[in-house]
C-alpha cells in the first residue's frame, strides 16, 4: 500500500498544480472582462503586501514592548503577563504568515503579467514599437526583482524573531516566577536588535513597493 501511495503522490501534486494554475487563469480572465487587468491586480497586491508589512511591523514592536514591560514587572499577576506575551506572539505569527501569503500572491500575478507582455511583444509588426515595449518590460522586470528581493529580505528576518518570542512564552508558561523574569532580561537586547533590523528591512520593502507602483502607473 505504501509503495502504491508513493508512486501516486507525484501525480496528485501535478493535478493540484494544474488545478491551481487553471483557477488563476480563470480568475485573471474574469477580472479582465470587468476591466481589471493583470497590471491593476499586481498594483493592488503590492499595496496589500505593503499594508501587511506595516501591520507586521506594529505587531513585532508591540511584542517587544510587552517583553520590556515583562522584564521590568514588579509584583502582581504573572499569569496575566504570560497571557499577554502569548497573545503578542500569536499576533506576530499571524502577521508574518499574512506577509508571506501576500508575497506569494504578488509573484503569481507578476509571472502571469510578464508572460502575457512577452507574448504580446511578439505580435508587433512595427519594429520601433516592439523595441520600446521590450525595453519597458525589461525595466519593469528589473524593478520588480528589486522589490521582491527587498520583500524576501524582510521576510527572512521574521523567523528568528518569532523563534525567540515563542521560546520566551514557552519558558514563561512553566516558570511563572521572578527567576524566570530575570532570565528573560538577557533575551531582551538580542530581540530588540533583531526586531530593529527587521523593521529597517520592512521599511525598505515598503518604500520599494511605492516606487514600483509609481513606475507601473507611469507605463499605463
Amino acid at each position: 500500500m505504501n509503495m502504491t501511495l508513493n508512486k501516486l503522490f507525484p501525480y496528485w501534486v501535478v493535478f493540484i498544480l494544474i488545478g491551481t494554475i487553471g483557477c488563476q487563469s480563470a480568475y485573471y480572465s474574469a477580472m479582465e472582462k470587468v476591466g481589471l487587468h493583470k497590471r491593476d491586480i499586481l498594483i493592488d497586491r503590492v499595496e496589500e503586501a505593503s499594508d501587511s508589512q506595516q501591520e507586521a511591523k506594529e505587531e513585532f514592536k508591540s511584542a517587544l514592548e510587552q517583553l520590556s514591560q515583562l522584564i521590568n514587572f514588579d509584583g502582581g499577576d504573572l499569569q496575566s503577563q504570560y497571557e499577554l506575551s502569548e497573545q503578542h506572539y500569536q499576533a506576530s505569527l499571524k502577521a508574518a504568515e499574512e506577509v508571506n501569503e501576500r508575497i506569494s500572491s504578488i509573484e503569481n500575478v507578476a509571472e502571469a503579467l510578464f508572460d502575457e507582455w512577452q507574448e504580446e511583444i511578439e505580435q508587433y509588426s512595427n519594429a520601433s514599437l516592439k523595441r520600446q515595449s521590450s525595453s519597458k518590460l525589461r525595466s519593469t522586470q528589473q524593478r520588480y526583482r528589486t522589490l521582491i528581493n527587498a520583500m524576501y529580505r524582510a521576510a527572512d528576518k521574521m523567523p528568528p524573531v518569532l523563534a525567540t518570542l515563542k521560546d520566551n512564552t514557552l519558558f514563561l508558561k512553566h516558570n511563572l516566577n521572578a527567576q524566570a523574569i530575570g532570565a528573560l532580561k538577557g533575551e531582551y537586547k538580542g530581540l530588540k536588535r533583531d526586531i530593529n533590523v527587521l523593521i529597517s528591512e520592512m521599511n525598505k520593502a515598503i518604500n520599494n513597493s511605492q516606487s514600483f507602483i509609481e513606475s507601473l502607473q507611469q507605463t499605463e
